[in-house]
């Protein structure tokens, strides 16, 4: 889980990053193959119709180690590749790819420890609560990160030198590219607006005290 510890600067996000592998390792069955670079990696990743936590976690360790190994060879891309240009901008589009995912599965991952509203009855619960909000929270302030990874990467491939270069075969990178440069793809926006309300639940079920219900 390599880019956690890039962005981790406290306790709560490295146990976050802990839970995470040890979820992992138990779950995670033996390879037939040997798995080495980045587009093999990103295969293994896959979307449910409806993911469990469980899922999500494993889908992030593979979209992690896709991000952390080498690419194949040009002639294995998933796009075709002709010549250093196109090679180039399939990099930073692929990057930029997997940022987006990660973003997608920590949003998925936080949304299922989230609580939406703090109850007057939920009272008794408050600890638990409060436990399971600070894990949300860790899951969006990850994806945050993600997101400025995923930016960067969109720059990149939005060079002068790519003006009139569109790789058809991964269109959707292409369009995702597309929609960063002109807003409409804003998961800072979507994050921000997540926590600010999740930081309003906290701060409720902290208010709660022994005459609340």
């Amino acid at each position: 889980m390599g880019h956690y510890w890039q962005f981790a600067d406290n306790q709560s996000v490295k146990k976050f990053a802990i839970t995470l592998i040890v979820f992992i390792c138990a779950s995670l069955p033996l390879s037939a193959y040997v798995v080495s670079y980045k587009e093999q990696f990103y295969r293994m990743y896959h979307v449910h119709y409806q993911q469990y936590p469980d899922d999500v976690i494993e889908n992030i360790y593979w979209l992690e180690r896709a991000a952390a190994a080498d690419f194949a060879n040009p002639q294995y891309a998933m796009a075709k590749i002709t010549d250093k240009t196109d090679w180039e901008k399939y990099r930073y589009l692929f990057m930029m790819h997997i940022n987006l995912k990660l973003i997608e599965q920590h949003l998925r991952l936080g949304r299922y420890w989230d609580k939406n509203v703090a109850y007057f009855y939920d009272a008794p619960w408050k600890e638990q609560y409060l436990r399971d909000l600070e894990t949300a929270e860790t899951a969006y302030r990850a994806g945050l990160y993600y997101w400025e990874e995923a930016k960067l990467w969109s720059e990149k491939a939005r060079q002068g030198k790519f003006n009139f270069l569109y790789l058809t075969d991964i269109q959707s990178w292409e369009d995702e590219n597309a929609r960063i440069e002109n807003g409409k793809l804003d998961y800072g926006k979507t994050i921000n607006r997540e926590l600010d309300r999740l930081l309003k639940v906290k701060a409720q079920f902290e208010a709660m005290d022994e005459n609340t219900y």
